[in-house]
């Protein structure tokens, strides 16, 4: 505080700022009377204050305990700001009032303390949201008038690179706003339309009944649905009461779904700019790591246009990185990742036979986008044979027609016979044309018989990662229908 104020001290006796004594009452009345005449509201300098001159009387009462602000006098000039990412963009004089510098409590503005703070701290370069711009001519013509009080020095203007913005695809600005937005309509499309999967005629969610089954404070959460409040913790709370997920903005959320720090920052210096280079089928260079983007990242080639976050795009780039991994490196991550985010799984992963371990992450790798796809694809084989569940209606599909007879026919194949992926692949086929019958209708039944659901990756890996035993259990199981 006593380096900010010295600074101000300097600024208003060398007439380059002002003690002002409008109260906000003086203040709101001129901006009403400006929206009345349809005008912009810009505050007036005083009479009395003359760029250049210090003026005593202001200042005597200014220190003599009366209720002020500290306003910096802008020039008469326009103010021109040399940015590296929009070249020099050029601000009218007048088209910035004279703004305050030190606020009635006695604390210094951003917008002062920062020039301060830039000046003695050494800074270099400023790089910003394109948002920010705006602010730029207020802290270049406060450098233009000030100088270090320790050696006499004038101030000097940093580069500044006022970058684009990170957008939705639709434009938008990506911000956590984003959460409250998704969960929003999820509640008021249920409350429309009713809740996803339910039944025709059963009741429509109310603000209430949402309140008592989420614990929210029933006001709060009417606030939230009208749109009067975007708090994060009602938004977490309603989308995991209708079961939709929120989008990812902040970096935890992307470590939550299993994205790969090396994709992420991969994807993020791609946002608004380019390497420039070209890789040898003459496309552009997009795949790098920390070490490429320190060599060859320069401001010069970072846009002027907003980025837009394209989520297709950062899950393919994640994919590509667990494909690249070894199966032990994903292995290793995936344990980490899971002990932070899904500690069950992750002792479920530590419990398996070192057998199965391995054929399942061989298996998994490939078919995982984020490594909390994991879970699912995984989930076939890390339950004990005897707590699968078979869904219902698929087991009763799959055991109809010829299914009950495929699945006795495999039951006495892999009694009998090696089970890795090519013998299991082979004999789908080989029964499929002994019998007449389609792929799907002899395979579907072995998936049910084996997984429990109608959807698991390729059968034979399946069966290989199961092994023997564990996939004739099952199959009987599933025939018994227990």
């Amino acid at each position: 505080m006593s380096i900010y104020n010295a600074y101000i001290e300097s600024l208003v006796k060398s007439g380059r700022a002002y003690a002002a004594f409008e109260s906000n009452e003086e203040l709101d009345a001129a901006r009403r009377a400006a929206v009345a005449k349809k005008a912009t509201f810009k505050y007036l300098r005083p009479s009395d204050v003359v760029l250049g001159e210090f003026n005593a009387a202001r200042w005597e009462r200014a220190q003599g305990g009366e209720p002020h602000v500290v306003r910096f006098v802008m020039p008469p000039h326009g103010i021109a700001v040399k940015d590296d990412v929009l070249g020099e963009v050029k601000f009218a004089a007048g088209e910035v009032d004279d703004f305050v510098i030190r606020k009635q409590d006695g604390f210094p503005t951003y917008h002062f303390a920062v020039v301060v703070d830039d000046e003695l701290m050494g800074v270099t370069h400023v790089m910003r949201a394109q948002e920010h711009l705006i602010n730029t001519p207020k802290h270049v013509a406060m450098q233009m008038a000030m100088v270090r009080l320790d050696n006499g020095a004038k101030f000097r203007t940093p580069v500044y690179a006022h970058m684009p913005l990170i957008c939705n695809p639709d434009g938008s600005k990506m911000s956590k706003r984003d959460k409250a937005k998704a969960a929003r309509k999820a509640m008021k499309d249920a409350m429309e339309k009713g809740q996803a999967g339910s039944p025709a005629h059963a009741t429509r969610p109310t603000v209430e009944g949402v309140a008592t089954a989420t614990g929210l404070d029933a006001k709060m959460l009417a606030d939230f649905v009208a749109g009067e409040n975007d708090n994060l913790d009602v938004a977490t709370a309603v989308a995991a009461h209708f079961k939709v997920l929120l989008p990812e903005i902040e970096v935890w959320d992307f470590r939550k779904n299993g994205y790969i720090p090396q994709a992420i920052t991969n994807f993020l210096g791609l946002l608004g700019w380019s390497t420039g280079e070209k890789s040898a089928d003459g496309k552009d260079v997009e795949k790098f790591d920390n070490a490429y983007l320190a060599s060859h990242f320069s401001i010069e080639r970072i846009g002027k246009t907003s980025a837009k976050f394209d989520r297709v795009k950062l899950l393919s780039f994640n994919g590509d990185y667990i494909a690249a991994m070894s199966d032990t490196g994903f292995y290793n991550e995936l344990v980490i990742w899971a002990r932070d985010w899904e500690p069950a799984f992750a002792e479920q992963l530590r419990a398996l036979p070192k057998e199965r371990m391995e054929a399942l992450v061989r298996m998994a790798r490939t078919r995982c986008k984020t490594l909390r796809d994991a879970l699912k694809v995984m989930a076939f084989a890390l339950v004990e044979d005897e707590a699968v569940e078979f869904d219902a209606a698929a087991r009763q599909k799959a055991l109809s027609g010829n299914g009950r007879g495929v699945l006795e026919d495999f039951r006495a194949f892999i009694a009998g016979g090696a089970v890795d992926v090519a013998a299991v692949d082979g004999w789908i086929k080989s029964y499929a044309e002994s019998k007449g019958l389609k792929m799907g209708d002899v395979a579907q039944p072995i998936r049910v018989g084996v997984t429990g659901s109608n959807v698991s990756p390729p059968l034979g890996e399946v069966v290989a990662v199961l092994g023997r035993g564990s996939a004739a259990r099952r199959v009987e199981r599933c025939l018994a229908g227990v």
